[in-house]
């Protein structure tokens, strides 16, 4: 089918096909004639372009002020609002008096000037900001030296350019040439831009460090997961602009980077939309690399390119780490966030409901919704247009498949200041995020003749801490006040009605059980967490009345996954307890190694659940916790000069603790700017045994991960 009959198909629906891939192209004439040429006039005469430089080395001014000198890219790559130098040779001097000529940017296939897909770019005398134009800075015989500025709303993508001279009888045009290709990014640099980001130190963070630190395990036992971004790695930018492609997301839109950021977190996940990576929390990876074994975006992402089909496993932290990859390479500053103790609202109603038994134990038929260990998600900065005044900045965006919004499981961007101050009516999926940070914990008793009781709520405990990785360092930064006013300040009960006020549905009162607190506390420790060995349960009950009681006590133990769902319960115990007055007393339960480890998951938590009630005054006491054994730390040494083009070896180091033989056990390494992520696999690891691995030539000074 020609070009012309397939515009036409569409017939008075629409004037072109969509444009909505960066790869497809369709070449501009190399010569528009608009009138006869008289004979014996030869169209080479004019001027005419024999070269185009566009200053694109690492080293090149271009790529060093515009900070795109990291990216392992030998084309041009800038970022939009911001000027650039480019050099034109023509076949004789250049003449303004007489001669006219433009730059031309053009990207996909059917571009549009008024769509932002064709750009003619004008020479002017002096640059205005905000808009595009080219002044000429430099005329040296046949050449011409350019400054030229794009507008900070521009597209971002890969553009093809031209240069296209005006003569009497119509417009030549420089032929169709892949080396003067140009990406143009988003820009935290340039004021106009809407990421821009004032804080220099932010932006190294948030834009350039292709290495970071992700948090997980609980939240009184935090553990760091090192993961390599590599977003300046060699296809990367390419696979991010096929990303994009993937969705077909229309090209007019991906300057905006509300728009950016909500495409990348359905991409992201392989839920509906044979996305970059397949979700697996069942513990079984058949045909594809367990969740915690990776330990870095590029290796995701090549596989994601060169099979076309999604990556099998991720599990949060990963599918937060390649969107942060995404995001950064594109030049949106990003961030990788932890909540721990994360709510996962099924129906919407801001509360965790938790159903019990007349007996203490958990309703698992009537519990829906679920707290899971930690959550991982990221933050990117933007303005937000769309919303009041006040609302850019941080902005929540949620790769992880969940919850399905406007038809596609995604979530955001949610500004964190409208999460923070309850106002969940602001686009996008604000009522999500805002239960699981600031959701109450609900304990509901469902009795045997239909009806539910509310016996016990916890305010505090979901959004415990929510951090991220310290600027300039691998330490951890406390950022739970930008989410939500601590507990108990008027503030945070405003936050709350806010949120009801803008049609959250809470169908349990739960006014008078907040006010109303027993004469008996209840309270539990575990000690001795670690991999392999017994640990023993300590619960406290405190009687702060002048009255003797009788409590009667259930302990349920549970192998659960990171999310808080359980897979087994290991455990379940009842005990009677009687309390003086005005006395403690501690009840110690021993959980021996034999009972977890047959069925333990790969994160190695574990969850206890202890409801005790009251027999006198029917209170009911309950308290939950999640804790992550302890397991044997992997130890990297570096043996040699760590000199450029030096040779080094390095050490992996691993103790096996237990007392059987471990089997078939993969060691991945990884190396940003040295080597590809490499791995060895073990058929045994005897007890107590250390070893070594890896012989690297060193081109750069490492980071290393395992």
């Amino acid at each position: 089918m020609s070009e012309t009959s397939r515009i036409s198909s569409f017939g008075g629906r629409r004037a072109v096909p969509p444009n909505n891939s960066n790869a497809e192209e369709g070449d501009l004439p190399t010569e528009e004639i608009h009138s006869l040429v008289p004979r014996g006039i030869n169209m080479e005469d004019f001027l005419n372009v024999t070269n185009v430089h566009l200053f694109k080395e690492r080293w090149d001014t271009n790529k060093v002020d515009h900070h795109t000198d990291k990216y392992d890219n030998n084309k041009l790559i800038v970022r939009r609002g911001q000027p650039f130098y480019m050099q034109i040779d023509f076949n004789r001097p250049y003449d303004p008096s007489r001669d006219l000529f433009r730059v031309e940017y053009v990207i996909g296939r059917y571009p549009q000037e008024n769509k932002g897909t064709y750009i003619p770019v004008p020479v002017v005398s002096e640059l205005q900001s905000g808009k595009w134009g080219a002044k000429v800075v430099m005329r040296e015989n046949n050449s011409v030296r350019l400054y030229v500025q794009s507008s900070p709303e521009c597209i971002v993508g890969k553009f093809r350019m031209y240069v296209a001279v005006w003569t009497p009888y119509g417009i030549l045009r420089t032929r169709r040439n892949p080396e003067t290709d140009t990406y143009i990014l988003f820009n935290p640099w340039c004021e106009d831009d809407a990421v821009y980001l004032d804080d220099e130190k932010e932006r190294e963070e948030y834009v350039l460090n292709d290495i970071g630190v992700i948090f997980y395990g609980e939240v009184n036992d935090i553990k760091t997961r090192s993961w390599s971004y590599g977003q300046f790695e060699d296809s990367i930018l390419d696979i991010c602009l096929y990303v994009m492609d993937r969705a077909q997301m229309d090209l007019s839109g991906r300057g905006n980077p509300i728009k950016v950021s909500r495409v990348g977190s359905a991409m992201v996940n392989a839920k509906d939309d044979e996305g970059v990576v397949v979700g697996s929390w069942d513990n079984v990876y058949a045909y594809g690399v367990p969740p915690s074994a990776w330990t870095g975006s590029v290796d995701i992402l090549l596989e994601y390119r060169s099979s076309e089909n999604p990556v099998r496993y991720g599990q949060c932290w990963v599918f937060a780490g390649v969107f942060n990859t995404f995001l950064r390479c594109l030049g949106i500053p990003a961030r990788v966030i932890t909540n721990y103790f994360s709510a996962h609202d099924n129906d919407a109603n801001l509360q965790m409901d938790i159903f019990l038994e007349e007996d203490g134990s958990v309703n698992s038929t009537l519990t829906k919704d679920s707290v899971w260990n930690y959550h991982c998600w990221n933050e990117a900065w933007m303005t937000r247009p769309d919303l009041p005044v006040g609302f850019g900045g941080w902005q929540v965006v949620d790769s992880t498949p969940q919850e399905n919004s406007d038809g596609m499981f995604r979530c955001g961007p949610a500004s964190v200041q409208a999460i923070k101050h309850g106002h969940v009516c602001f686009q996008f999926d604000a009522p999500f995020v805002f239960a699981e940070v600031n959701s109450d914990l609900i304990y509901i008793t469902a009795k045997k003749d239909g009806t539910h009781v509310v016996e016990a709520v916890d305010p505090t405990h979901i959004g415990k801490l929510i951090v991220t990785k310290q600027i300039g360092g691998d330490g951890m930064k406390d950022i739970t006040d930008t989410y939500k006013f601590q507990e108990g300040q008027k503030e945070e009960r405003l936050a709350l009605e806010t949120a009801l006020m803008y049609g959250v549905r809470k169908p349990f009162n739960t006014e008078g059980v907040i006010k109303s607190r027993s004469n008996v506390d209840m309270d539990f420790e575990v000690e001795n967490a670690v991999l392999g060995q017994d640990l023993k349960l300590t619960i406290t009950f405190q009687n702060k009345s002048h009255r003797r009681y009788t409590t009667t006590a259930y302990l349920s133990a549970n192998i659960i996954f990171y999310t808080g769902v359980s897979k087994a319960e290991f455990k379940k115990e009842t005990f009677s307890v009687m309390l003086e007055p005005l006395s403690f007393k501690k009840e110690e339960v021993l959980i021996r190694a034999g009972e977890y480890m047959g069925q333990l998951l790969e994160q190695a938590s574990l969850h206890f659940f202890v409801t005790a009630r009251v027999n006198e005054t029917k209170d009911v006491l309950v308290k939950q916790k999640s804790i992550v054994l302890i397991i044997p730390e992997v130890i990297i040494k570096v043996r040699g000069a760590q000199v450029v083009g030096s040779d080094m070896i390095v050490t992996v180091e691993f103790t096996n603790p237990l007392k059987t033989t471990l089997q078939n056990v993969w060691i991945h390494l990884d190396g940003p700017g040295i080597t590809r992520p490499m791995r060895k696999m073990f058929r045994e690891i005897m007890h107590y045994l250390s070893f070594h691995v890896w012989f690297i030539s060193l081109t750069m000074m490492p980071f290393l991960q395992v």
